[in-house]
C-alpha cells in the first residue's frame, strides 16, 4: 500500500467542498465549512439561490486559499513523512484483518490535502481528501479509516461480486462499511497510532453509530462481538444480514442524528 499526498489545487478542493453544500444537504455535512471559515456568512449563504450560493462560497474560499496554500504544502510533506513511519504496521494489520496481502494492493492511492473539513473518498479513483488542519497523528487516524474502506470493498467485491455503485452513500453497504471501521481498528497496531480510538477519544467513526440501538442491542457492541468471533468474510455476511434485519431502525437513527 502506498499513498501519494498532494495539494490538488483550489479548484479541485472547491468542487469537493460544494458537493456538501447542496440545497438538500443536512447541517451535519454542510455546517463544518462555516465553523472553520468565519469569512463565510452562513445566513447570507442560506438566503441565496443555489447557483448564487455556489458562486459566493467559491469566490470567498478562493480568496482565502493563497494564505492557506503554504500550510497545505507543508502538511503534504509532513503527512507523507509520518505515513512512511506507520506504513509497515498498518499494512501488516490490514493484511491480517482482511486475510490478504495488502502490501500488493493499492499502491496508487492519492490523498488530496484540502481546505474542505468534510473528507470524501473516491473508491474507484483510489483517492480521498484529508483536511489540512489535521495534525500528523490525526492524519494517520483518518488515513487508517479510509484504507479500511478501500480494503473492505476489495474483499467485499471479491466475495459478493456486486455493483461497485452500491458502495457509496446512502447504500446500506456503505453504512455497514462505516460501522466496520471501529472493530477493525481495535487491532493494537492500528489503535495505538490512531488518536481517535477508542471512542472516548472522539471515535474513529460517525458518533451516531455509538448510540444506535436495535432489538438485538447496541449496534456497535454487536459488531465488535461478531467481528471477534468470525473470519472477515463470515463477518461481512453476518453483519450485512444484521443490517438488513434492522435497516429501518438504522436509517431512522441516522436520519434523526444528522438532522439534530
Amino acid at each position: 500500500m502506498q499513498i501519494h499526498f498532494t495539494n490538488p489545487g483550489v479548484e479541485v478542493m472547491l468542487e469537493h467542498i460544494l458537493d456538501f453544500q447542496s440545497e438538500n444537504t443536512s447541517e451535519f455535512w454542510s455546517g463544518p465549512l462555516f465553523h472553520f471559515y468565519p469569512q463565510l456568512d452562513r445566513d447570507h449563504a442560506a438566503s441565496l439561490p443555489f447557483a448564487e450560493r455556489k458562486a459566493y462560497l467559491s469566490d470567498t474560499l478562493r480568496a482565502v486559499y493563497p494564505d492557506i496554500a503554504p500550510v497545505i504544502d507543508q502538511k503534504v510533506i509532513r503527512y507523507a513523512e509520518y505515513w512512511a513511519t506507520c506504513r509497515p504496521q498498518i499494512t501488516a494489520a490490514l493484511s491480517d484483518a482482511f486475510e490478504c496481502d495488502c502490501g500488493a494492493l493499492f499502491n496508487d492511492i492519492r490523498c488530496n490535502v484540502s481546505m474542505g473539513p468534510v473528507e470524501p473518498r473516491f473508491l474507484q479513483k483510489h483517492a480521498f481528501d484529508l483536511f489540512y488542519l489535521n495534525s500528523e497523528k490525526g492524519a494517520i487516524g483518518e488515513t487508517i479509516h479510509e484504507l479500511i474502506h478501500f480494503v473492505w470493498f476489495h474483499v467485499w467485491h471479491d466475495l459478493f461480486g456486486d455493483s461497485r455503485e452500491e458502495y457509496e452513500s446512502p447504500s446500506l453497504k456503505w453504512i455497514l462499511s462505516e460501522m466496520a471501521v471501529e472493530p477493525v481498528t481495535s487491532d493494537e497496531r492500528l489503535s495505538l497510532i490512531n488518536p481517535y480510538y477508542p471512542r472516548e477519544q472522539g471515535g474513529c467513526i460517525y458518533p451516531y453509530f455509538f448510540t444506535m440501538e436495535t432489538s438485538e442491542g447496541n449496534v456497535m457492541d454487536w459488531m465488535h462481538r461478531t467481528y471477534r468471533a468470525r473470519n472477515i468474510r463470515d463477518f461481512m455476511r453476518d453483519s450485512y444480514d444484521f443490517c438488513l434485519r434492522h435497516e429501518q431502525e438504522i436509517r431512522k437513527h441516522i436520519a434523526e442524528a444528522e438532522q439534530a
